[in-house]
């Protein structure tokens, strides 16, 4: 009698150089007790120089995998149909002096890049008059107005970042978080694709 078991593969699974890739490792996986941990334990790929950072494992592999090594099961496939290993190395420490260096350039190029910004739109000219249409009065250099402005400048791009330091403001993601996520999963089709075009190129070719 044939066992139903129910594989989803994961998006995207870090792992270090040469380790040994397990099903648990790129699937979640639902079966009776009596041979989950044998499938959990099922070596599906491993690791080698030749891979170099980025392995995708494709579902087709992992069936021939489970079936090779069980008699009477049926596979059902759920979610996605590859699972991109990601070769991940230790990183080496910021020194620093580097630190301080990306944090000067990225600190000044913001506030030139906003300067800019208020140059080009005319922003002191507007606030000389939106002064003078409050007080009535001519003011050069309308510091009452430009001090609580630049502050609620700060202000605005912490709540748009949703950050303060390393501190979440609230749960909701931020859109260059959001644009982040959106620019990680374009570039996960993409290399799904190319490994499937690259894996059709070897078999054409053998």
């Amino acid at each position: 009698m044939e066992k139903t078991i129910y594989i989803r593969m994961r998006n995207r699974v870090q792992k270090q150089p040469k380790a040994t890739i397990y099903l648990s490792d790129a699937a979640q996986i639902i079966a009776e007790d009596s041979i989950l941990l044998k499938l959990q334990q099922l070596v599906i790929h491993q690791l080698s120089e030749r891979d170099g950072n980025i392995v995708v494992i494709d579902v087709m592999k992992v069936i021939q995998h489970i079936t090779n090594s069980f008699e009477n099961l049926d596979v059902q496939t759920i979610g996605p149909a590859q699972t991109i290993i990601e070769v991940v190395t230790k990183k080496k420490g910021v020194s620093i002096p580097f630190f301080l260096l990306i944090w000067f350039l990225l600190f000044f190029g913001s506030a030139l890049t906003l300067m800019n910004f208020h140059d080009d739109v005319s922003m002191r000219s507007v606030q000389e008059k939106i002064y003078t249409i409050i007080t009535g009065k001519k003011e050069a250099k309308p510091l009452l107005f430009q001090i609580p402005y630049s502050i609620g400048l700060g202000l605005g791009m912490i709540l748009f970042f949703n950050h303060v330091f390393k501190k979440r403001i609230n749960d909701e993601p931020s859109p260059l978080e959001v644009e982040m996520f959106n620019y990680q999963m374009d570039l996960d089709n993409y290399v799904i694709l190319h490994e499937n075009k690259e894996s059709m190129k070897h078999i054409h070719d053998d």
